[in-house]
Protein backbone atom coordinates (compact mmCIF):
# COMPACT_ATOMS: atom_id res chain seq x y z
CA UNK A 1 0.00 0.00 0.00
CA UNK A 2 1.14 3.57 -1.02
CA UNK A 3 1.41 6.40 1.58
CA UNK A 4 1.53 9.09 -0.63
CA UNK A 5 -1.80 10.77 -0.59
CA UNK A 6 -1.61 13.23 -3.70
CA UNK A 7 -0.82 11.90 -7.18
CA UNK A 8 0.36 14.54 -9.99
CA UNK A 9 0.92 14.38 -13.44
CA UNK A 10 1.49 16.50 -16.21
CA UNK A 11 0.79 16.74 -20.29
CA UNK A 12 0.89 19.90 -22.24
CA UNK A 13 -1.01 20.76 -25.19
CA UNK A 14 -0.99 21.06 -28.43
CA UNK A 15 -2.14 24.78 -27.57
CA UNK A 16 0.88 25.48 -25.18
CA UNK A 17 -0.68 25.05 -21.97
CA UNK A 18 0.71 22.54 -18.77
CA UNK A 19 -2.29 20.23 -17.18
CA UNK A 20 -1.23 19.52 -14.38
CA UNK A 21 -3.52 16.80 -12.79
CA UNK A 22 -3.99 16.00 -9.18
CA UNK A 23 -5.52 13.07 -7.35
CA UNK A 24 -5.61 12.68 -3.40
CA UNK A 25 -5.60 14.92 -0.83
CA UNK A 26 -4.45 18.40 -1.19
CA UNK A 27 -2.85 19.59 2.59
CA UNK A 28 0.34 20.99 4.03
CA UNK A 29 2.20 17.63 3.47
CA UNK A 30 1.35 17.36 -0.16
CA UNK A 31 1.14 20.58 -1.52
CA UNK A 32 5.20 20.56 -1.84
CA UNK A 33 4.31 18.17 -4.49
CA UNK A 34 1.76 20.19 -6.98
CA UNK A 35 4.23 23.36 -6.36
CA UNK A 36 6.74 21.81 -7.73
CA UNK A 37 4.56 20.48 -10.51
CA UNK A 38 3.37 24.49 -11.14
CA UNK A 39 6.93 25.69 -11.27
CA UNK A 40 8.10 23.12 -13.31
CA UNK A 41 5.68 24.03 -16.38
CA UNK A 42 7.21 27.72 -15.81
CA UNK A 43 10.82 26.63 -16.25
CA UNK A 44 9.64 24.68 -19.00
CA UNK A 45 8.51 27.89 -20.70
CA UNK A 46 4.78 27.11 -20.46
CA UNK A 47 2.98 30.47 -19.93
CA UNK A 48 -0.49 28.73 -19.40
CA UNK A 49 -1.53 26.55 -16.68
CA UNK A 50 -4.40 23.95 -15.92
CA UNK A 51 -4.61 22.40 -12.44
CA UNK A 52 -7.05 19.26 -12.84
CA UNK A 53 -8.67 19.14 -9.45
CA UNK A 54 -11.40 16.48 -10.85
CA UNK A 55 -9.69 13.74 -8.43
CA UNK A 56 -8.96 16.16 -5.74
CA UNK A 57 -10.84 15.19 -2.37
CA UNK A 58 -9.34 17.37 0.08
CA UNK A 59 -7.69 21.06 -0.10
CA UNK A 60 -6.93 22.71 3.05
CA UNK A 61 -5.91 26.58 3.82
CA UNK A 62 -1.98 25.06 2.10
CA UNK A 63 -4.03 24.32 -1.09
CA UNK A 64 -5.59 27.42 -1.20
CA UNK A 65 -2.36 29.60 -0.35
CA UNK A 66 -0.31 27.64 -3.42
CA UNK A 67 -3.71 28.53 -5.72
CA UNK A 68 -3.61 32.51 -4.91
CA UNK A 69 0.67 32.22 -4.89
CA UNK A 70 0.21 30.55 -8.60
CA UNK A 71 -2.29 32.60 -9.74
CA UNK A 72 -0.23 35.85 -8.83
CA UNK A 73 2.91 34.51 -10.51
CA UNK A 74 0.95 33.88 -13.49
CA UNK A 75 -0.18 37.02 -13.93
CA UNK A 76 3.20 38.82 -13.28
CA UNK A 77 4.86 36.85 -16.05
CA UNK A 78 1.36 37.19 -18.25
CA UNK A 79 0.02 33.94 -18.58
CA UNK A 80 -2.85 32.38 -16.86
CA UNK A 81 -3.30 29.61 -13.77
CA UNK A 82 -6.85 27.92 -14.26
CA UNK A 83 -8.39 25.49 -11.91
CA UNK A 84 -10.84 22.79 -13.28
CA UNK A 85 -13.29 20.53 -12.54
CA UNK A 86 -12.99 20.96 -8.61
CA UNK A 87 -15.21 18.45 -7.06
CA UNK A 88 -18.11 19.58 -4.30
CA UNK A 89 -15.50 18.96 -1.41
CA UNK A 90 -13.11 21.44 -2.99
CA UNK A 91 -15.42 23.98 -4.81
CA UNK A 92 -17.02 24.56 -1.23
CA UNK A 93 -13.80 25.18 0.31
CA UNK A 94 -13.11 27.47 -2.46
CA UNK A 95 -16.55 29.42 -2.33
CA UNK A 96 -16.24 29.59 1.47
CA UNK A 97 -13.38 31.51 1.70
CA UNK A 98 -14.53 33.89 -2.05
CA UNK A 99 -11.72 32.31 -3.97
CA UNK A 100 -14.15 31.89 -6.23
CA UNK A 101 -14.23 35.05 -6.85
CA UNK A 102 -10.57 35.60 -7.24
CA UNK A 103 -9.29 32.86 -9.20
CA UNK A 104 -10.20 31.07 -12.70
CA UNK A 105 -12.17 28.32 -11.65
CA UNK A 106 -14.07 26.21 -14.66
CA UNK A 107 -16.11 23.46 -14.08
CA UNK A 108 -14.58 21.19 -16.62
CA UNK A 109 -10.89 20.84 -17.93
CA UNK A 110 -12.28 21.44 -21.63
CA UNK A 111 -13.56 24.88 -20.67
CA UNK A 112 -10.51 25.32 -18.60
CA UNK A 113 -8.35 24.86 -21.79
CA UNK A 114 -10.90 26.88 -23.66
CA UNK A 115 -10.56 29.87 -20.99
Amino acid sequence: MSTEILSVTTRDTAEGARVVAAAGDLDHDSVPMLRDAVEAAWTDGRDHVVVDLALVTFCDSAGLSLFVEAHRRAQARHGSFRLAAPGRTVRYVLEATNLGRYLSIHPSLDEALRG
